[in-house]
């Protein structure tokens, strides 16, 4: 047995990661498929290195000293990263962090004792709401502060071509055919991939970018769920010539993928490696036998206990299909006979509303204005207004709809109807601007699996 040492700090844990074969995951494959195991860093994810290595350079510069404030915008993993290496070193620590990122993440941060301040989500990165634009804000007011700022300090990237890079090319004795891997700040993937093109001239760095976000290149910008990687401009230690490819990759196949590495490899891993080693895969399949894949697992399960690990969350988020695979919502849709998508404009009387109530035989009707979905009446809620003497055929529609609606997307996962028709709810479609596409009830639904399952019989 190797002499277990001993280590004068947590600082001195970062680093050193094992390398694990992904065969299981991987069992079809040509190739060999290898996994880093990031994950089990101290802090939880391979942004400990960059942490710790910002904070050490800046002291060894002269630019902080103990009893400094350091400020980062971050999806947590830097964050925590800069918290656990400033907890050891004596400095306050801020964190500017989107509303998107984990709750997990944040008591994490609040027991380093970081301050934490959420940004919204949709705020653009050159916005003054951002994290970005409020972590530069508190810097001008916030004496002795400073922001090491993981998307321009050159120590982001060189920590994983000194650390990361090099543990990879000694775990593989120098023999790497794929390296995968994905982009958040690009740090890790500007280090890693210089130190593997000088050991290991001819292998191919492919980047791993999410849907809506142009690190791989210009496209829409929109959101989406998997944390930490991805962004809406290049960081400036993006180093986009070190790559050979992009693979897009997408919310659904990186969270199962991510659950399939938990139960399958006993890997507790986050959803970007899901993502990792999904774009692995996909590049795999066009390996040579001997060949080796190599990637990273970027983070670890504990930021995202109530998130992607909980089956309820997955079914809520539409990424889970039940053993009935039924689509899309807009699969059942066409599916099914046109019909006349009812409802009702906001201006009308409410004795408008009763009449469609009563001719058409429904008993909820979504109001729109202008088109757009603006709300929904019910019959009970009627019934309830007009016997306490609060409503009658010539009230404003408008004063009493309720304006909190479920609706479904036309591309969300068909499977969220049944729970929503259990709370006695109709589904109603919409579109990217929230015009009402159809109804569907669970008479709809009922109809749609039947005629499903007789086609395939």
């Amino acid at each position: 047995m190797a002499r277990m040492d001993i280590r004068d700090s947590v600082l001195a844990m970062v680093g050193g990661t094992p390398m694990v074969q992904l065969s299981r995951v991987g069992r079809d494959l040509p190739c060999e498929l290898l996994g880093k195991c990031e994950f089990m860093n101290p802090g939880g994810s391979v942004k400990d290195r960059i942490g710790v290595r910002m904070l050490l350079d800046a002291e060894a510069a002269g630019r902080i000293k103990p009893g400094d404030t350091l400020i980062e915008p971050t999806s947590g993993n830097t964050g925590i990263g800069l918290a656990l290496a400033a907890a050891v070193r004596g400095y306050r620590m801020v964190i500017t962090m989107p509303e998107k990122m984990s709750r997990e993440k944040q008591v994490v941060l609040e027991a380093l004792g970081a301050e934490i301040i959420r940004t919204p989500t949709e705020a653009s990165s050159g916005s003054p709401e951002s994290h970005i634009g409020v972590a530069q804000r508190l810097h001008e007011v916030i004496p002795n502060s400073h922001i090491l700022d993981q998307y321009s300090n050159a120590s982001n990237p060189d920590a994983h071509e000194q650390t990361t890079g090099r543990e990879i090319l000694e775990q593989c004795d120098g023999r790497i055919d794929a390296l995968v891997m994905t982009a958040g700040t690009g740090g890790t993937l500007t280090g890693v991939a210089r130190a593997i093109k000088k050991g290991c001239p001819d292998c191919q760095v492919i980047g791993v970018d999410p849907e809506g976000s142009i690190l791989a290149g210009p496209g829409e910008i929109q959101s989406y769920k998997v944390e930490g990687i991805g962004y809406d401009f290049i960081p400036d230690v993006l180093d986009l010539s070190l790559v050979d490819r992009w693979i897009k990759s997408n919310d659904a196949d990186s969270f199962r993928m991510a659950r399939q590495l938990i139960r399958q490899e006993g890997l507790l891993v986050g959803g970007s490696a899901g993502s990792a080693v999904w774009a692995a895969m996909q590049v795999a399949r066009d390996m040579l036998p001997g060949q080796r894949i190599v990637t990273i697992l970027p983070d670890s399960v504990r930021n995202y206990l109530t998130k992607f690990v909980d089956d309820r969350w997955m079914r809520e988020n539409g990424f889970t299909a039940p053993d009935w695979a039924v689509g899309t919502i807009g699969d059942v849709i066409r599916a099914l006979p046109p019909k006349q998508v009812i409802t009702i404009e906001l201006s009308e009387p409410l004795g408008e509303a009763v009449r469609v109530f009563r001719e058409r035989g429904i008993s909820q009707l979504p109001v729109t204005d202008g088109g757009r979905l603006a709300g929904i009446l019910t019959e009970s809620d009627v019934l309830h207004l007009v016997v306490e003497g609060r409503a009658n055929n010539d009230s404003a529609i408008a004063e009493i709809m309720a304006r909190t609606v479920t609706t479904l997307e036309v591309h969300a996962n068909a499977s969220q109807l049944p729970e929503l028709f259990d709370r006695g709810e109709i589904a109603i479609v919409v579109d990217g601007d929230n015009t009402v596409q159809g109804i569907l009830t669970k008479v709809d639904l009922i109809d749609y699996l039947t005629k499903s399952a007789s086609t395939t019989e």
